[in-house]
């Protein structure tokens, strides 16, 4: 099974580079699924029905939210009705947030995976529930290989020593998890040593020049004089989609294979095979 998972989307760049690269790449690479994290894609501030729809009409099987899950407010009622879209596991204390934090897809080839996401705590500026407990619970109730094919985790949190716990956590359970929220991709792309394809960050889909998807002169003059001018505005610059790429065995759901992806924008390319023009 050929999966690939793409990280924060961020505002107008970002959605442009998906309509650009994510048909060529599902056509390119034979890919089986494709789940892209899209918190960011309105404004940089979460995500409307309308720009959900076009990242599922360019080719994402399944959108992942985070922490601004549902800053824009027609969300709230968008994810109880497309089941596409999942947010976090741990966002609130027992069943009060709207939509769901887990779901079994099916593959055209019939095979089942499990997509969820968990919220970190480390340097987050809500106390969420505890995210190996929530995680842990519904892994123990989905073992890969058996009722699934297939398990992937967003891990959307700031540390990434929470981000690379929870990837050993997950060992020999889950087949994907690769975590989200900080914009900048690391180099750390491996499969651990119970057969768990890990990344501690994907990276944004954005424009990398900027300061973590906004354009720079906001955030420069708040660091430099402390002062707040004016709202930080996504940057509109070509954008790089970034992200993993992984081969997962179906009869165990142990990744084989792990690369990470970069197309387009600024970054160097990478990802399992060159795209066709």
């Amino acid at each position: 099974m050929k999966v690939v998972f793409l990280g924060d989307v961020m505002g107008r760049a970002g959605r442009a580079a998906i309509a650009e690269y994510l048909p060529r790449m599902r056509r390119d690479w034979a890919l089986d699924f494709v789940c892209v994290n899209g918190e960011n894609a309105t404004n940089g501030a979460g995500l409307s029905a309308a720009h959900a729809k076009e990242l599922l009409e360019a080719g994402a099987d399944c959108i992942t939210l985070g922490d601004h899950a549902f800053d824009q407010r027609d969300m709230l009622q968008f994810i109880e009705t497309e089941q596409r879209i999942i947010r976090p596991l741990n966002f609130a204390k027992g069943p009060a947030a709207p939509g769901r934090g887990a779901r079994v897809f099916q593959t055209q080839s019939g095979a089942r995976i499990l997509v969820a996401q968990a919220l970190g705590q480390v340097f987050m500026k809500r106390d969420f529930d505890d995210p190996f407990a929530a995680v842990g619970k519904l892994l123990d109730s989905h073992p890969r290989g058996g009722q699934v094919q297939a398990v992937l985790l967003d891990m959307h949190c700031e540390a990434t020593s929470e981000k690379m716990g929870m990837g050993h956590f997950c060992d020999g359970r889950a087949s994907i998890v690769v975590g989200t929220h900080t914009h900048v991709p690391t180099g750390d792309a491996q499969i651990l040593p119970n057969g768990t394809a890990f990344l501690t960050d994907a990276g944004m889909c954005g424009d990398y020049n900027s300061i973590i998807g906004m354009e720079a002169a906001e955030p420069l003059r708040r660091f430099t004089t402390g002062m707040v001018k004016g709202r930080m505005q996504p940057a509109k610059g070509p954008a790089t989609v970034s992200g993993i790429y992984a081969e997962i065995d179906p009869s165990t759901g142990a990744a084989v294979r792990v690369e990470m992806v970069r197309q387009g924008g600024r970054l160097a390319p990478s990802g399992p095979a060159p795209l066709a023009g």
